[in-house]
């Protein structure tokens, strides 16, 4: 197996703040709450570029800034650090993401990679005036993929599936290098999209013995094709374990039972298998929250999407990573609250662990400098 890559995440979704209820998925913005600005995520992205993250999760969706313009903003205030984009197919044509991802590339260096987000609840779809239903979103994001795969190879496309229909189309600008493709997804429909077209097939935090049936489950659907699989996950590291579970319990204390109610009873709506999964770790109650020893299901409480945290000491945290590398994990999308704060917290406690036991290496290591003493002669 590889070594790990670990990638950050950008809250462009309703801002950041000091409490899980500090804006989107519904919840209103608190006193500590910072806005979704190009000052506070270039912060924030420099920060993951700094302590070694390969790359920061940018998401979709009604509530969050578009990620395409937000990320192509930030590449102008970050060097390194790539921008893994949610986007959803069947919102843009599959010749136009095939081309703004060339341009992307092009722009920028080689700094993008996309996940590919099919949309589980009909009734943000439609808002972006999408009326399929899921297994037709999910058929779709099949003809889809397929299309953008032969025209990054740089073939002239004809295509003529259930939803999508191409004539002549081949790219004037391919894409140097080809960006990977993210996808999750825990139905049927969802797997047999994701074993045939998927370089990473992400999955949230659920406890490792249900994450090793995932992988099982990814690869024999693959029958042999090469896939990589990742983790989406928070994380509260500390120095101590008594520190981390302080901050867990704090985080836990600033959310109220009325979001509570709010948020779940919006979930429960939610036609995806992924998120189903989140809300029956949490329970929508406040006891209860840690499902194996070091992750934890609070987010969840009042977040769609990923759901539980990794907490802990940095040892701690790195051994629980290194349970999830056992099943098969090799790259992991990680946040905290706040996301700039978090991002140090991670990078000079956990990474360094992992670095010595040989499981990671910073992808652009600072150059040594001279000691200094002061007063030498």
């Amino acid at each position: 197996m590889s070594a790990l890559q670990f990638h950050w995440f950008l809250p462009t979704n309703g801002g950041d703040g000091r409490q899980v209820v500090d804006g989107g998925h519904g919840v209103g913005a608190g006193a500590s709450a910072r806005p979704a600005s190009v000052s506070y995520l270039g912060q924030v992205a420099r920060a993951a570029e700094d302590n070694g993250f390969a790359a920061a999760l940018t998401p979709t969706g009604a509530w969050c800034e578009d990620a395409w313009v937000s990320t192509a903003m930030l590449s102008q205030v970050s060097a390194r650090l790539k921008f893994l984009v949610a986007f959803r197919p069947g919102i843009v044509s599959p010749y136009l993401a095939a081309q703004m991802a060339g341009t992307f590339q092009h722009l920028t260096g080689g700094r993008l990679l996309l996940n590919v987000v099919t949309g589980g609840e009909s009734h943000e779809q439609r808002m972006y005036g999408d009326f399929e239903d899921k297994d037709a979103r999910y058929e779709r994001c099949g003809e889809f993929l397929h299309i953008v795969r032969r025209l990054w190879a740089g073939e002239t496309v004809d295509f003529e599936g259930k939803h999508l229909r191409v004539e002549g189309a081949r790219l004037a600008q391919l894409p140097d290098p080809v960006p990977d493709v993210y996808f999750g997804g825990s139905s049927p429909a969802a797997g047999l999209v994701a074993a045939e077209h998927a370089d990473v097939y992400l999955t949230w935090g659920e406890p490792p013995a249900a994450v090793a049936e995932k992988v099982r489950w990814i690869r024999g659907l693959a029958g042999g094709r090469p896939i990589r699989f990742g983790l989406r996950v928070h994380v509260i590291n500390r120095d101590t374990s008594e520190e981390a579970w302080a901050e867990a319990d704090r985080l836990l204390a600033g959310i109220g039972e009325d979001d509570i109610a709010r948020v779940q009873a919006g979930l429960r709506r939610s036609e995806s298998e992924g998120q189903r999964r989140m809300l029956d770790l949490n329970g929508g109650s406040k006891s209860g929250l840690e499902i194996h020893p070091g992750l934890w299901a609070g987010i969840g409480l009042v977040r769609g999407g990923a759901g539980t945290a990794l907490v802990g000491s940095h040892t701690e945290v790195a051994d629980l990573i290194e349970e999830y590398r056992e099943v098969g994990i090799e790259e992991f999308v990680l946040s905290a609250y706040p996301h700039l704060e978090g991002a140090y917290w991670f990078g000079e406690g956990v990474l360094p662990e992992l670095e010595r036991r040989g499981l990671w290496s910073h992808p652009a290591p600072p150059r040594a400098r001279p000691a200094a003493v002061p007063f030498a002669s």
